[in-house]
């Protein structure tokens, strides 16, 4: 087993449960064991970013801080914004040896540990998408998703900046692909896979946002995929709640279910159903079910 700190972030705390709760019953079958961070908040996505970076800074180091007191080397997260941002946060703490001694000094009168740059952030994708840790997977999903054309979703900020990110070519991944097949599911390829899901500026501009989702919505139906899957909660949101608002401002009812990568692991994993939690979906997850029980 690898013992990792798990940072879960804001959606799977609250409105995408169903993540975490699928996560934490999938890790022990994928070789890990997670040490969940429980005095951390929000990373700030890109909003407190922009705003205040030395703030946005100050909360991720108490992020990292925490993570490294576990004594784990590695702070596993679910979430494309939070893998951002931690991983951006811990560059500039790394590589600067006077910021992180202010910014160790600042959280250490509030309390927090002092934090040495020794964690690396990783994505559950990252963890399980190459070496134990795929060899592992195929053996966990013994169920399998044979059957199934399943349309990955990478979203964005898991792949660009790709020198910060680093994990794989951001204009032709297959993290996603190779475990969609060691699933023992069909991946089916489109262009948009790779394209922003809308979500950063739905509030101001819902018709260009929707214009964005659209895009792999439709790509994917048309490539002939039962289901989508995407590492992050927020292009889960965007991709499974406003497939509604797309239906009134086009007239298409795609009903395409989306899964988060837990789920899509854990169904080929034999998860039950209290552990998958497809009741929480907007769009019903039932034709994938159905399919597999046939």
């Amino acid at each position: 087993m690898r013992t990792v700190a798990y940072y879960k972030g804001c959606l799977a705390s609250l409105s995408a449960k169903e993540l975490d709760i699928s996560t934490q019953a999938l890790a022990p079958k994928v070789g890990l064991e997670l040490i969940e961070l429980e005095a951390v908040t929000c990373c700030g996505a890109g909003d407190i970013h922009e705003a205040e970076p030395d703030y946005y800074l100050h909360l991720n180091a108490r992020i990292l801080a925490y993570a490294e007191e576990t004594g784990a080397d590695t702070l596993m997260t679910v979430c494309n914004v939070c893998t951002l941002n931690l991983r951006q946060a811990n560059h500039a703490l790394q590589g600067d040896p006077a910021l992180l001694e202010r910014v160790n000094r600042n959280l250490t009168k509030v309390g927090v540990p002092a934090y040495s740059g020794g964690v690396e952030v990783m994505h559950f994708l990252w963890l399980v998408a190459a070496g134990e840790g795929y060899e592992l997977l195929k053996g966990a999903a013994h169920r399998g998703l044979k059957g199934l054309k399943i349309a990955p979703f990478y979203g964005c900020q898991i792949l660009r900046p790709s020198k910060l990110l680093g994990f794989e070519d951001p204009d032709r991944p297959s993290s996603l692909e190779r475990i969609i097949e060691a699933c023992g599911g069909e991946a089916i390829d489109y262009p948009a896979k790779i394209k922003c899901c809308g979500f950063p500026i739905i509030q101001a501009r819902e018709e260009t946002a929707l214009a964005e989702l659209i895009q792999p919505i439709e790509q994917a139906k048309e490539a002939g995929a039962d289901a989508m899957v995407t590492p992050c909660p927020l292009c889960h949101l965007s991709l499974d709640a406003w497939q509604s608002k797309l239906k009134a401002q086009t007239g298409k009812d795609f009903q395409l279910p989306i899964l988060h990568l837990s789920q899509l692991v854990g169904v080929a994993a034999g998860l039950a159903d209290s552990e998958l939690k497809f009741k929480r979906h907007v769009v019903s997850v039932a034709p994938v079910t159905d399919k597999l029980a046939v």
